[in-house]
């Protein structure tokens, strides 16, 4: 990966790091489904005006939709309303790095290699002491919320998948397909929140809407979506997924490091373990080979 592109990831972990507190603040006012549904019409609008459709089949921009923007982000916002702290669950979603490897090689034909077999495995267990870890106040991971956050994971994980189909399919600009396809999950949104939340509650959402909600939407829209998920498709439709994916499992850097500052959260030691086993099977993966190939050529 060039200087360039790899400032660009940069750019996308912190935007998305981030992304966790301003997203644990924001169902704090405002109803979860509600949020997603508001998050997304400023994805899309006004940006559609002035972005062309993708020139892909409609299913495909569907099929983006629905898992990228309305199964990841509704998984993920009811999740931490429920109670799911904001650096555990930047945590747990980035399990979507191993779904997306997994289902590379399955329909896209992505080499697997054993180094992302162990470092998959590796990450797993660390997941999993995450999942069964108790601590003191703030350090507790419900388990309904993590098992909402790992389905979110696999929902990305598709979408990522969709994503590089799209854009290998046609001359698709990343950014003009997260507008489009920021449509679709309005609807799903908003009848979610009239479902789970009722017409008198939205209605009094919009009446007291604040400043601080104001700017939450505005990050999950425009520095979230448009910008991180517009880089995002750039560089998965530039490189392997097996390359880019794992780039996701520093995001949890920030997310820690933004819910410590700004809402007082702390882990648990048996939490601190399990995030140092995630990042040590993040390494195994991205680096495995080049250790394998350093020790052969020594030798």
């Amino acid at each position: 990966m060039n200087t360039k592109d790899l400032l660009l990831a940069c750019v996308v972990i912190l935007a998305w790091g981030i992304n966790f507190v301003v997203i644990k603040l924001g169902v704090q006012d405002i109803p979860p489904f509600l949020l997603g549904g508001l998050r997304f019409i400023c994805v899309a609008f006004p940006a559609i005006f002035f972005l062309k459709r993708p020139p892909v089949p409609i299913y495909l921009i569907l099929l983006y939709g629905l898992t990228m923007c309305f199964g990841q982000f509704s998984l993920l916002f009811f999740a931490m309303y429920l109670g799911m702290p904001a650096g555990i669950a930047s945590l747990a979603l980035q399990s979507q790095a191993f779904f997306t490897l997994l289902l590379g090689v399955l329909f896209l034909k992505d080499q697997l290699h054993m180094q992302h077999i162990f470092g998959m495995l590796i990450a797993s267990v660390g997941l999993i002491i995450l999942a069964i870890s108790r601590g003191g106040l703030n350090s507790h991971v419900p388990l309904i919320p993590f098992l909402l956050i790992l389905t979110a994971g696999l929902s990305w994980a598709i979408g990522n998948i969709c994503n590089k189909v799209i854009l290998k399919h046609a001359n698709v600009d990343a950014l003009s397909l997260v507008a489009w396809a920021g449509l679709v999950p309005i609807i799903p949104f908003f009848m979610c929140a009239l479902w789970l939340d009722g017409a008198e509650k939205i209605s009094a959402s919009f009446t007291h809407l604040s400043i601080k909600s104001i700017c939450v939407i505005f990050y999950l829209s425009v520095i979230s979506s448009l910008i991180g998920y517009g880089l995002w498709g750039y560089l998965l439709n530039k490189y392997e997924t097996w390359r880019i994916a794992p780039l996701t499992l520093l995001i949890p850097i920030v997310a820690l490091i933004a819910g410590f500052i700004a809402l007082g959260e702390r882990l648990s030691l048996w939490q601190y373990i399990g995030v140092c086993v995630i990042a040590l099977g993040l390494c195994v993966n991205m680096f495995g080979q080049r250790v394998i190939h350093y020790f052969k050529s020594s030798h």
